[in-house]
């Protein structure tokens, strides 16, 4: 009488084994601290997406005033900063916030922070968790921590 359920009970917990995660991730978290006190600082990560389509709507610290996701653009030989509201997150897809393109700028940063330390970064997305990751502080002219991907 209980051998059929715990049958199906291993089957389960068989199928359940194979499973893969599917999670968004995010990677080579830095921060680049300004050159002149009272400037913002910038925030730069690499995401790689999960199966379902999402968007980044939020990039949260708590060593700042404030955060605004900036995309730099180049039109000619002008360049031009301008805040984004979302980026979007195609499913399987890969969006790298790096200088010269998408970054997170901090207003405000605490004084305290030096290079060496690590600011955890709360990165907030359409229907999925938030995401904290911890990004490497680094110095107004220190080379990124990461290469280029």
């Amino acid at each position: 009488m209980f051998k059929p359920i715990a049958i199906a009970l291993a089957a389960a917990a068989a199928l359940s084994g194979c499973q893969t995660q599917d999670d968004i991730v995010v990677s080579d978290a830095w921060v680049r601290l300004p050159a002149v006190a009272g400037r913002p600082a910038a925030a730069y990560f690499t995401i790689h997406g999960y199966s379902k389509d999402s968007a980044l709507i939020d990039v949260a610290d708590p060593v700042s005033i404030r955060t605004e996701m900036h995309e730099t653009m180049t039109h000619g030989s002008m360049s031009s900063m301008a805040p984004i509201e979302t980026v979007p997150l195609p499913a399987k897809s890969t969006v790298v916030f790096a200088p010269g393109g998408k970054h997170v700028m901090l207003f405000g940063v605490n004084p305290s922070v030096k290079p060496g330390a690590t600011i955890p970064l709360t990165l907030t997305f359409t229907g999925f968790p938030r995401i904290e990751v911890d990004a490497v502080v680094v110095a107004a002219g220190d080379p990124a921590p990461f290469k280029d991907k």
